[in-house]
């Protein structure tokens, strides 16, 4: 094994997910739970096919995504809509006012879990599940 030379700020670990629509599930991400959007590359001659994008998650780290079907790799011929992914934020109610108002579904309400979170879940409209809460683990 080799030692960590990563910072504190240093994200290492990127969620990596397939989008029919990236340019509108990026648009989405930024409305309804506040990502930023840092990288978006889109193929020469088609800018409706993302290569690759990169967004920030507002309590850090980040996701990385592209077009479904861009190419014949496992990352272009995986079908979007099947992820599920954790995110810690520091005020879920607001975060939860914030992705209703933008329309989001809500698929768990905001609740209060008995191991000591309170958070929600979400699906974005390619069907991934989005969970926030202020559960930061063991």
């Amino acid at each position: 094994m080799t030692e960590n030379t990563t910072s504190a700020t240093t994200t290492v670990v990127w969620p990596t997910l397939t989008f029919t629509d990236a340019r509108g599930a990026a648009e989405f991400l930024t409305k309804a739970f506040g990502f930023e959007q840092t990288a978006m590359f889109a193929r020469d001659g088609d800018p409706t096919v993302v290569e690759h994008a990169e967004m920030r998650c507002p309590g850090g780290g980040g996701i990385m995504f592209g077009t479904a079907g861009r190419d014949d790799t496992p990352f272009g011929l995986r079908k979007p809509g099947n992820d599920s992914i954790y995110l810690v934020c520091a005020d879920p109610d607001a975060l939860y006012a914030r992705a209703t108002a933008a329309g989001a579904e809500i698929v768990r309400a905001l609740r209060d879990e008995d191991y000591g979170s309170r958070g929600f879940t979400a699906r974005d409209p390619e069907g991934n599940l989005w969970s926030f809460g202020t559960y930061t683990g063991e």
